[in-house]
């Protein structure tokens, strides 16, 4: 199964994630199949920048996005009814 999760980057207490597109099984920081976004947390607000044809791409291909995911997901307007998705 393929899901769109959190893959962290930087260093102690300086946390930024990758929004990534990965296989369920590998590891949190392990092999990815694609990056689509980042995500930093501390910034004021939090900053996050996803592509969203890419985003949409893969949600229509069936991957599923984690919780954390879903919403930054939606605070960035990105939803697979949101327009129409790419490839239907």
């Amino acid at each position: 199964m393929v899901k769109i999760r959190l893959s962290r980057v930087g260093r102690t207490h300086k946390s930024i994630y990758r929004i990534i597109v990965a296989d369920s099984r590998s590891p949190r920081d392990g092999t990815l199949i694609e990056v689509i976004g980042h995500y930093n947390p501390l910034t004021t607000p939090a900053t996050v920048d996803i592509d969203r044809e890419k985003a949409l791409l893969w949600l229509s291909r069936g991957a599923k996005a984690t919780e954390t995911v879903s919403g930054l997901l939606s605070k960035a307007g990105i939803t697979p009814s949101s327009s129409q998705l790419p490839g239907s």
